[in-house]
């Protein structure tokens, strides 16, 4: 690697409220009630104040704007479009956006107020990922959301009218009590909104929820592969195209933000237990670049109120961090890079990463012995079996 090829750099924020927290929900969210007061101001001074910090780790570093935002919870649609401003106001004093950069702001539908749309739209962001999940009464309730499925619709005619033109739908398929019609139902009823990117998921049941505790009943496989196999044709056929394991887009909307994820990019991370990926260049005792590159990962203290507490606390707010060992990169690249269906190229990797396509072959021996890899000389992805099969797949590069 060189300091010319230090990858893209994207930010992500964390806002850690939600209304209640969902059953299957293993984010750090935690729930407020609808009437709750959220320190909000004092929310955002401690995010500015956590950018700083991380920005000092990048002062005599070569220059990087931010190619992307990503406002992520919880749900961050319970803020203000005027804790928005002053969020990005305060951002943009502090470090430079692309031209065109991409600002998405993840929002639930049951937490938007008419008009509140307008402000986030005044306030700079330009992307909307809106959590649908489902459209049936039924499963609504068993996942614990607080919409119904005419506040989704009307949370979207909400979004155009404010000028959103860009925005995601969150969908959840495998679902208790899901059949294959109403499985189709959702994605027919996502689609006649007019989305630009669907992001379709299966539910899996993650440890610390209360679904892992107290398990649902959920389908069976061979209905679990008919929703995947009949659900992924309705997608392409409306015009949707599987660039990830479980995201689609019409052409030239992919996510930009996340694809700085999944090509192993850049990203800084604030707000409570957000994490972040930095790639720097490392410098000689004259503060001269010596040619060679530091992989650091770094998070944030989780609880929102230790969070806040931060903020007179000497150590700042990273809660720890971490240098990504040469032994761990390939897998590291691969967890990310192999959920893209047209793959990363072998020249992306070793800009990102420094390994040779060596380092990869006893992993790629074992998968090519069982078909979960597609390669030539420039191009690694996973074969359709290995998209099924990613968790064994990436097993194989495990050292």
């Amino acid at each position: 690697m060189s300091v010319e090829s230090l990858p893209p750099l994207s930010l992500y924020i964390h806002v850690p409220w939600c209304v209640r927290k969902c059953p299957y929900c293993d984010f750090n969210s935690h729930g407020v009630g609808r009437d709750a007061h959220l320190p909000e101001v004092e929310y955002i001074t401690a995010l500015l104040a956590d950018l700083d910090q991380d920005l000092q780790c990048l002062q005599g570093q070569p220059e990087r704007e931010l190619q992307s935002i990503f406002i992520g919870g919880g749900t961050p649609s319970l803020l203000s479009g005027q804790a928005y401003q002053r969020l990005f106001d305060g951002i943009r004093e502090r470090v430079a956006l692309s031209e065109g950069c991409e600002i998405t702001l993840e929002a639930n539908p049951g937490t938007l107020e008419q008009g509140r749309f307008a402000a986030y739209r005044a306030a700079g962001i330009n992307r909307l990922s809106i959590g649908v999940q489902t459209f049936q009464p039924e499963q609504l309730s068993v996942l614990g959301r607080i919409h119904s499925a005419q506040e989704a619709e009307r949370a979207v005619a909400s979004a155009r009218a404010a000028g959103f033109d860009n925005f995601n739908i969150d969908l959840m398929h495998g679902l208790p009590g899901q059949t294959l019609e109403t499985a189709l139902d959702d994605i027919q009823r996502a689609l006649a909104l007019k989305p630009t990117h669907l992001s379709w998921y299966q539910l899996t049941l993650e440890p610390n929820t209360e679904f892992y505790s107290r398990p649902p009943v959920l389908p069976e496989d061979d209905l679990l592969w008919d929703i995947q196999d009949h659900g992924h044709e309705m997608l392409e056929s409306g015009g949707f195209r599987r660039y990830e394991i479980s995201a689609y887009a019409l052409e030239g909307r992919g996510a930009r933000h996340n694809l700085n994820y999944w090509k192993f990019g850049d990203y800084l991370g604030i707000g409570a237990g957000a994490h972040g990926k930095l790639t720097l260049a490392k410098t000689d005792s004259s503060g001269n670049f010596t040619g060679e590159l530091q992989l650091q990962r770094r998070w944030k203290s989780r609880q929102p109120q230790a969070y806040l507490r931060r903020m007179q606390d000497p150590r700042g707010f990273i809660a720890g961090q971490q240098e990504i060992a040469p032994e761990e990169l390939a897998l590291e690249f691969m967890m990310n890079a192999l959920r893209l269906t047209d793959g990363v190229s072998f020249e992306e990797m070793r800009r990102t990463t420094g390994l040779e396509r060596e380092a990869l072959e006893p992993g790629l021996s074992l998968a090519r012995a069982r078909g979960l890899i597609v390669e030539d000389d420039a191009l690694l992805r996973a074969s359709p079996q290995g998209l099924l099969f990613l968790n064994d797949l990436l097993a194989m590069f495990d050292t």
